[in-house]
């Protein structure tokens, strides 16, 4: 690693002021992508500030009709959390099986959400449910958050407080893993709410996608045989030697079906 000023605000305001004064610091929430990094040497900040001495940031509460999860909430802690179980299984199961044990103890859903590495399960969460993203400057819808390969809408000085999930009637989360360390090669999120069915993939792409020609079929029946014959087109998806685009394309069909399925 190369030196860097370290920091622990105790606030949302402490942290700002920190990002703002320093040359080129960066947030650390769980560091699961950014030690790995910093140890490869492949990036050199400034000042690097930690978020975990901000205790408002670490919560899950349902809201209404709404399940409002901090940004420093744990992996681990949605996938136990009753009150996602009870109301979005299909959030908590995807919650569950990201990573290993040590990466659910320590990755925050704000810090996945926020990096959006195209392995990602998060990301196919907040696409299927229709999730908005709150900062301490606005709220995001999730359809205009992800823009890319490592990008999102966020601005240099912009934190992720909370991510807020909708109720919705049926949910499910599949992936293929990589069976070293278990990211999403592909991973498809299916959910059915009164508004309708959104599927999101991750994994086969630069970022996570939905796919709206499987979300008006599985609209008019929500089977996995009306989504069989759709398949999504190898072209731009990721190439490498884990899988190769068009065995990617072929997953995204089989991952989404088995993801209806487990809707029950």
């Amino acid at each position: 690693m190369y030196n860097f000023n370290y920091h622990k605000p105790s606030s949302i305001a402490d942290a700002l002021k920190l990002l703002g004064s320093s040359e080129d610091a960066k947030i650390v929430s769980g560091g699961m992508t950014l030690i790995p990094t910093l140890k490869q040497r492949l990036a050199r900040p400034s000042d690097l500030i930690d978020l975990k001495g901000i205790p408002d940031l670490a919560f899950i509460r349902r809201d209404g009709n709404m399940i409002v999860i901090g940004a420093m909430t744990k992996h681990a802690d949605v996938a136990a959390s009753d009150v996602v179980t009870g109301a979005i299984p299909g959030l908590a199961y995807l919650a569950g099986v990201i990573g290993d044990a040590q990466v659910r103890h320590r990755g925050t859903i704000g810090g996945s959400i926020a990096n959006n590495d195209p392995a990602a399960d998060y990301p196919g969460a907040v696409l299927a449910l229709n999730a908005t993203i709150t900062t301490n400057e606005r709220t995001i819808a999730a359809d205009d958050f992800f823009t890319g390969l490592f990008e999102t809408a966020l601005n240099p000085a912009e934190i992720i407080t909370s991510v807020s999930f909708p109720l919705v009637e049926k949910s499910a989360y599949t992936k293929f893993r990589n069976p070293a360390s278990r990211y999403a090669i592909v991973g498809a999120f299916v959910a059915k709410s009164a508004g309708g069915v959104r599927v999101a993939i991750t994994g086969a792409g630069a970022t996570a996608f939905r796919v709206p020609e499987m979300e008006k079929a599985l609209a008019a029946s929500f089977t996995p045989d009306a989504i069989k014959d759709i398949k999504v087109p190898a072209d731009g998806l990721n190439s490498d030697i884990h899988a190769s685009a068009e065995y990617r394309a072929h997953l995204c069909n089989v991952m989404a079906r088995r993801a209806v399925t487990a809707c029950g």
